[in-house]
């Protein structure tokens, strides 16, 4: 159904090329575009390399072209998905450069983690053609992907985009109010701003956060849901617990002075070394590795 599908991905980095990917692993022709030659020119290697880290067929390549010409790319696209880094005002700038060049029945969407679809595509003509999608990272692995309806988003552009999320494996979810962060990072953020305040209030350590997570609701995650645990152990015992809990968790509406004091000191995490905790080469690689790995093993028992 979507074999004949032309898509353009806009940004060769690490989200555009694993959406590329999925695509072209479905035998769904993709034009990558990228205007600087180093990204370019490492493009397949990296996309390559992801199938090779799946067990999959590298000649799914075939399908992909990389491209410096954006007019090229999105001309006589299908399907544009924006990839670019998470700046508002680039977003911005690219949608502002192929205003001009798409199709009128062309489906124009961002991946943006945060970023409200409506200022992304503030000003611009083609309001009933957008849509949000949220692809996590690395997107090859991660099932879901956020199908962001903004307010003048057409009810058929939302439905095609679910319908060929879905023909090249992914979980699309509908989000149906553009609201920043959309479901998965704002519950994801929540959770963050709880475990560093824990931090800053002095109530445990770092490390222990980690550990907490690791090894008791996080276990669940994965098979049972918050509003699916939420039922089984009964709404009435949920209510019981809010009504003490709820009064103090944290709500600040800005960052935690721990958060900022650590950044103003340019103690980032792994790039910098030291973070909440502290990273070395060898505990970084492991990190990533056994990341990797669950993630691996989770698509492959999925199917």
């Amino acid at each position: 159904m979507f074999e004949s599908t032309n898509v353009a991905v806009l940004g060769a980095g690490l989200m555009g090329c694993g959406i590329a990917q999925v695509f072209a692993s479905h035998k769904v022709s993709v034009l990558l575009f990228d205007p600087f030659e180093q990204a370019r020119d490492t493009a397949l290697s990296k996309i390559t390399n992801g199938i090779e880290s799946m067990g999959g067929d590298i000649s799914a390549t075939q399908y992909i072209s990389v491209v410096s010409d954006i007019e090229a790319a999105v001309a006589n696209a299908d399907v544009i998905i924006e990839a670019v880094p998470e700046k508002l005002s680039l977003k911005q700038e690219v949608f502002q450069q192929i205003q001009p060049l798409i199709k009128s029945t062309a489906i124009v969407a961002s991946n943006t983690s945060v970023i409200p679809i409506k200022d992304i595509f503030d000003g611009l003509d083609f309001q009933n053609q957008v849509v949000g999608t949220h692809w996590w990272n690395p997107p090859y692995l991660v099932p879901l992907v956020e199908v962001v309806e903004s307010e003048k988003s057409s009810t058929d552009v939302i439905k095609k985009m679910m319908a060929l999320l879905t023909f090249v494996g992914k979980k699309p979810v509908h989000v149906k109010k553009d609201v920043p962060g959309f479901v998965g990072n704002r519950m994801q953020h929540a959770l963050w701003r709880e475990a560093i305040a824990l931090i800053n209030d002095g109530v445990c350590t770092a490390e222990d956060v980690d550990v907490v997570v690791k090894n008791s609701f996080g276990l669940r995650l994965p098979q049972l849901g918050p509003i699916e645990n939420a039922d089984l152990i009964g709404l009435d015992l949920t209510l019981d617990i809010h009504n003490v809990i709820l009064q103090s968790l944290n709500t600040d509406k800005t960052p935690s002075p721990v958060l900022q004091q650590r950044v103003a000191k340019n103690t980032l995490g792994v790039k910098t070394g030291q973070g909440f905790l502290s990273w070395d080469d060898n505990s970084i690689q492991k990190v990533r590795e056994n990341l990797n790995t669950y993630l691996l093993n989770v698509t492959k028992q999925r199917g």
